[in-house]
């Protein structure tokens, strides 16, 4: 079956049908795209939500990734780091002929090779994407680093979808590699503000440490960029830790040692096991993450640490 030259006309699949899932979805739905899911939690706790949504806005759920595969022009990944490489080969053998993978998902630069191998061995046409910013606040908009041997093929059936794409390489790996190395910086800086705003607000000299850095970094406001960053990792760690792991992956790559990814990923982690715990509220509810004051959630943290029925280190 040959793929259409309009992308409006294609029947697009989500591998992967959490926030970015969603998000793209709903964009690709106001523009009449046809869009079809699959993702592992359908049959899990969270299924409930997933399918309300999916029926509010009309995306076909699908039983498995073989049979998204099976029926879409255009397939995004956009799963949990590790399994970027899982899906694909799930998805491989049910794949259309020059149906086009868009791989989302924030992996090393060898497991996008990795997971290419699979798709174009299947007559797929495997393309690395890197979201080089946070999905929500542009949503199909998010700049896009496209990268392999189809990207400058796909980048303006892409654009005419809405998406802010361009080509980074026609190698694959060159536009990951641009990810991961930023994230090094943009993850680490989220552990180390939570690690030292909440060590700072154990010993009582938070207001002086904010004072310090903003005589040395004049144009950021930490207390607006320390909230926001306790927000994100709380709401998003769990996330955010694999994607790290991937992060050091890089590093390995690189033949370097990752010792600040590897620690970036036990702090995002951490936080994500105390938002699991409940430390943080209920998920779901406003008093999750929400506080317009990093103080409150760093001390909800020491609070925890201080029953002493944790073993944990600030």
């Amino acid at each position: 079956m040959t793929i259409s030259s309009d992308p409006r006309q294609w029947q697009v699949g989500m591998l992967g049908y959490g926030e970015v899932g969603r998000i793209l979805a709903e964009d690709l739905r106001k523009q009449g795209v046809k869009v079809a899911a699959y993702d592992i939690k359908l049959d899990r706790e969270q299924g409930g939500t997933l399918r309300a949504h999916a029926a509010e806005i009309s995306v076909q759920l699908v039983q498995s990734h073989a049979d998204l595969a099976a029926r879409a022009d255009f397939i995004i990944s956009a799963v949990t780091a590790s399994q970027a490489v899982p899906v694909a080969e799930a998805s491989a053998p049910a794949i259309k002929k020059g149906a086009w993978f868009l791989d989302f998902n924030s992996a090393s630069p060898g497991a996008k090779q990795r997971a290419a191998v699979h798709i174009d061995g299947a007559g797929g046409r495997y393309v690395e994407g890197a979201v080089m910013t946070s999905l929500p606040p542009y949503r199909i908009k998010v700049p896009l680093l496209l990268g392999g041997q189809g990207a400058r093929e796909l980048a303006p059936l892409l654009v005419a979808l809405g998406f802010a794409a361009k080509v980074a390489s026609d190698e694959l790996g060159v536009s990951s590699a641009v990810k991961m190395c930023r994230s090094i910086m943009i993850k680490g800086l989220e552990a180390m503000v939570i690690e030292s705003f909440t060590t700072a607000r154990a010993y009582g000299v938070e207001d002086a440490v904010l004072a310090s850095l903003k005589e040395t970094f004049p144009g950021i406001d930490w207390e607006k960029q320390g909230a926001y960053f306790f927000q994100r990792v709380i709401e998003h760690g769990r996330r955010r830790a694999e994607e790290v792991r991937e992060v050091a992956e890089t590093v390995r790559e690189a033949h370097l040692t990752p010792w600040s990814a590897s620690g970036t990923a036990e702090r995002q982690g951490w936080i994500a096991d105390l938002a699991d715990e409940g430390v943080f509220g209920p998920k779901g509810t406003r008093d999750f993450a929400r506080s317009a004051d990093w103080r409150t959630e760093a001390d909800r943290i020491l609070a925890r640490i201080n029953t002493g029925s944790r073993k944990a280190t600030a």
